[in-house]
């Protein structure tokens, strides 16, 4: 009897692995489709600032300004392309210029000049399948998925006037709001990240024992929202590279002060994969 019931508790066991190694693999997959396809993420080829005055830009056509009402681009070169709002066909440029908002882009041939915005300023995006930053990148190397990196941990809301200072890459400062905590312990090492989001999840930047060495300088990393008792699920083999990793031209954000892990987390991506560039 008992030796039936360890031999079902064995199988149980490799069942469960392999569901969680599938589900990884596909998370994986989804990474690869949304960081290294022709518009993904490593196809960011220029951030443009604007400002008032209507100025060329390299790489864009025409001229751009920011606006009252969004980002404008006047350019002949432009005319009849098509406005897309998240992705799907919304206007067409006319040859009076375009004016783009919020989850706007142009399909300009099988580039996008897409609208960005931080904090108030204003800047034009350009996405080219073409761009070094694309072909230069082979694949992102990950540890292989380990559910010893799986965490229940517990949420804290942060009280209504909390801020905390959020700096990004390219060293501009803003003062957010935290979602709250996010606290556990991480093999001895007392945690309580700081996150933000709100009701369907939240974000976490952070920086580990591995970072800088065997992984990028930081990761970022997505947690389901809270059940009703307030626990949450860490998984650190979700642990992903920030889109700077990809391409200069993003302006992400680094981890704050306690986000900063002395513990070395090895799952997740690590880094990126590059093609060999020929001496």
């Amino acid at each position: 009897m008992s030796d039936s019931i360890e031999q079902t508790e064995s199988f149980l066991g490799e069942a469960t692995d392999d569901a969680f190694r599938r589900s990884w693999a596909a998370w994986h997959q989804a990474r690869l489709r949304a960081t290294l396809s022709p518009l993904g993420l490593a196809s960011l080829a220029a951030t443009h600032w604007l400002t008032n005055e209507p100025t060329p830009y390299d790489g864009v056509p025409g001229v751009w300004s920011a606006t009252r009402d969004g980002v404008r681009g006047v350019a002949d070169e432009l005319t009849g392309s098509a406005v897309l709002q998240d992705g799907e066909p919304y206007a067409t440029v006319g040859g009076d210029g375009v004016t783009l908002r919020s989850g706007q882009e142009i399909a300009w041939g099988d580039k996008r000049l897409r609208y960005f915005e931080r904090d108030g300023v204003l800047a034009v995006r350009l996405i080219d399948p073409d761009a070094p930053t694309r072909s230069a990148v082979r694949d992102i190397l990950a540890f292989e998925p380990d559910e010893n990196w799986v965490f229940e941990a517990d949420f804290t809301p942060a009280d209504a006037d909390h801020r905390f200072r959020n700096e990004a890459i390219d060293g501009h400062v803003a003062e957010e709001h935290p979602a709250g905590t996010v606290s556990f312990d991480l093999n001895g090492e007392a945690v309580s990240l700081t996150v933000t989001g709100g009701p369907r999840g939240f974000s976490a930047v952070l920086a580990d024992g591995t970072s800088g060495s065997e992984t990028y300088r930081f990761r970022f990393l997505r947690i389901d929202a809270p059940g009703a008792d307030g626990r949450v699920r860490v998984d650190f083999n979700r642990l992903y590279l920030p889109p700077c990793a990809f391409s200069d031209f993003y302006v992400c954000p680094l981890p704050p002060a306690g986000n900063r892990l002395t513990t070395p987390i090895r799952a997740g991506e690590k880094n990126l994969d590059l093609v060999e560039q020929p001496a």
